[in-house]
């Protein structure tokens, strides 16, 4: 009865737009104020003590080198890469939009960072060559959401941490799908492209000597992605230690190979890293209480009963998530979800033999398309924030996008091997 009290507050909270850890915090209060056997000090305890994991601070390293990559001039390379990658095919500069966000992907971790880079940088250029803007502005919206599932997003970290998996075999399950979303976004932007005219960018495919070129200036880049993958999968260093000598790397190319980055841009960067690590970590402080609340109500255990009681086939148990997860997407922030879901579902993903790696991919790629969706997508509204593009019109054109994310949903579901080849190989 006080568990559903306090769940009815924290849902009242998310109603009436309260931030995220205001709202999870005034629900963990009243749980302990009403619970006859549990003091308000083991609240604070809960939530400080989430605090303390070492492996949190990837966090920091990984947001400070997404901001740091807007003023290193690797994203201007980069984008060199993808159009010339991708300029000659039927809406060549969308399809570099994807390319890019799946590149940048790997780096910035944040994908709001990218969706806002992205919509400046993008948006304006395809609606000059003739893209509708709210098409222009959904497809910058759905690409940066291959964000969390590619490596190094913070959403690979905190369910690591949450559900006590590898972090390195986490980054690396994420590629596949990462790629796969990848092309499934190209091929429905070249479908719509044909359907409306929209023309390549190029008049032609790349030059061995173009390609090679665009490939020179933008490797760089490119090499900060094997660094971070390679060293993690070789044991050389930690997921945290990857941040940390990612930042330097990218500091050091910024300052003395690109020479685009200044003093300005470093302290701007850290005021930025520093107010959106502070977001992050009071989510996952007042997330990680509450779930320890629902874990020592043995919730988890009620669910799991209740789940394997309807049944014990573990394609209907997906089935099922997949649905209230898309739905959940659509009104709670991603990585609240995944600490207080993930304690209450692992018991079942365990009875019913699914991939713990498996089931982190799925999570995080329902919680992701749920950003694309109102009433509460956070990437949609950052995207028309940016763009001027109203709500309705931009749920329009992300109709074919979003098809094709969930076609994505759908392989990475019933092929279990798309996400667990890589980090068991």
């Amino acid at each position: 009865m006080i568990v559903g009290i306090a769940c009815l507050v924290l849902v009242i909270g998310f109603a009436i737009n309260l931030p995220v850890f205001i709202s999870v915090i005034a629900a963990i209060l009243t749980y302990f104020y009403m619970a006859a056997d549990a003091s308000p000090i083991i609240a604070a305890q809960r939530i400080v003590g989430a605090s303390e994991n070492v492996t949190l601070l990837a966090i920091p390293f990984f947001i400070l080198l997404g901001n740091l990559l807007n003023h290193t001039g690797m994203t201007r390379r980069m984008l060199k890469l993808a159009e010339v990658l991708t300029g000659h095919f039927k809406g060549g500069l969308a399809q570099a939009n994807v390319l890019l966000s799946t590149l940048m992907g790997g780096m910035s971790a944040s994908n709001l960072a990218d969706c806002a880079m992205l919509c400046k940088m993008l948006v304006p250029e395809m609606t000059r060559l003739g893209y509708n803007k709210a098409f222009s502005t959904a497809v910058t919206a759905a690409g940066s959401l291959i964000t969390p599932i590619i490596p190094p997003g913070i959403a690979l970290i905190i369910y690591g941490y949450v559900a006590d998996v590898s972090i390195g075999k986490m980054f690396m399950a994420g590629v596949i799908p990462g790629v796969l979303c990848c092309i499934l976004l190209m091929t429905a932007i070249y479908i719509v492209s044909r359907v409306r005219g929209y023309k390549p960018a190029r008049a032609h495919g790349p030059s061995l000597s173009e390609f090679w070129d665009a490939f020179k200036q933008a490797s760089g880049a490119l090499l900060l992605v094997v660094v971070i993958l390679g060293g993690i999968r070789a044991g050389v260093f930690t997921p945290t230690e990857a941040g940390a000598i990612a930042v330097v790397y990218v500091i050091f190319m910024g300052v003395f190979v690109y020479k685009e980055m200044k003093i300005e841009h470093m302290k701007a960067a850290l005021q930025e890293t520093a107010r959106s690590t502070a977001g992050v970590m009071l989510i996952i402080m007042a997330c990680s209480a509450f779930a320890w609340i629902l874990t020592w109500e043995q919730i988890a255990q009620s669910v799991a009963t209740f789940i394997t009681g309807f049944s014990t086939n573990p394609v209907i148990f997906l089935l099922i998530l997949n649905a209230l997860l898309l739905i959940l997407g659509m009104f709670v922030e991603g990585n609240a979800a995944i600490i207080v879901l993930v304690p209450l579902l692992m018991p079942t993903v365990k009875i019913l033999g699914i991939d713990p790696i498996q089931f982190g991919i799925i999570i995080i790629l329902n919680l992701a398309i749920g950003c694309l969706t109102p009433p509460m997508g956070t990437v949609m509204f950052i995207a028309n924030a940016m763009t001027g593009t109203k709500v309705g019109e931009f749920v329009r054109e992300s109709i074919p996008l979003l098809t094709a994310l969930l076609v994505a949903l759908g392989l990475v579901t019933f092929v279990p091997a798309i996400s667990t080849w890589l980090p068991n190989f």
